[in-house]
């Protein structure tokens, strides 16, 4: 089957448009549904009821492949480590910003394809933006064309970088201490990966944990817009489908000059 991954990618984000559509009408009521996880994490009403849409979705397209989801059942790595194409979801990524009504909440789907993002599509229903791309087609951003993620050096003054203003970690304030008068910007959710795609950021040191559907519907769009999300310790991109689906620590960058990715 001949698959144009371009149109693939509309179609699934069309399908986060209906997930985040979901996910509004429980935002917006006065019940939330908010439950703890056994790892004490919040899980919502919205996440459930935003998973039962994609699932139904993606099994509607003509392309046919296992779901790997946050909200789904565990599938093992024996079962998984055969897979050479899957459907990566999380279906509400930034519950707490959603608990706190901030707004900075996502819906993510990536399609994996031997360990590598080649499709994302991510919503942010509270502003309906949807952001999606496919491999070696460019990114973009629905009804607005195609994105790009800012040029810059290492060097440069004034970097923007994703953090968090109320808790640096040691390591990520190490990061910050190598450059020239960096300004923090905060965001919530895959919307910080998003906004080095768009050009609205430069960096983003996660130095502490996340799991694969964090980042890869994200990450497929950065690659697009010309950024690039590494593993801090080896500078390679990240890879997804590994037998404990969490990632290294990273740092998501713009378009920076090559060579000055960190190693």
């Amino acid at each position: 089957m001949e698959i144009n991954y371009l149109e693939l990618a509309r179609e699934v984000g069309q399908i986060t448009r209906r997930a985040g559509a979901e996910i509004l009408k429980i935002y917006e009521s006065d019940d939330l549904g908010v439950e703890q996880k056994a790892d004490d994490s919040p899980l919502t009403k919205a996440d459930r009821a935003a998973n039962e849409v994609i699932v139904a979705g993606l099994k509607q397209l003509e392309l046919k492949a296992p779901i790997v989801s946050e909200e789904g059942k565990d599938v093992p790595f024996s079962e998984r480590e055969q897979y050479t194409r899957f459907w990566l979801v999380d279906p509400l990524d930034g519950t707490k910003e959603f608990i706190k009504r901030n707004g900075e909440f996502t819906v993510n789907i990536a399609l994996i394809e031997n360990g590598r993002p080649v499709l994302g599509a991510v919503y942010v229903p509270v502003p309906d933006e949807l952001y999606y791309a496919a491999e070696n087609q460019g990114a973009f951003q629905d009804g607005q064309g195609k994105i790009s993620a800012a040029t810059f050096t290492m060097q440069d003054p004034g970097l923007k970088v994703i953090a968090s203003r109320s808790h640096l970690n040691d390591e990520t304030q190490a990061f910050m201490d190598k450059l020239t008068e960096p300004e923090i910007v905060s965001r919530g959710s895959s919307l910080k990966i998003v906004e080095l795609a768009k050009g609205a950021a430069h960096l983003y040191p996660r130095l502490a944990p996340t799991m694969e559907w964090d980042t890869a519907a994200a990450h497929a769009v950065l690659l697009e817009a010309g950024g690039h999300l590494v593993d801090d310790e080896t500078g390679k991109e990240l890879v997804y489908n590994k037998q404990v689906l969490r990632n290294p620590y990273f740092v998501a960058y713009g378009a920076v000059s090559e060579g000055q990715l960190s190693c």
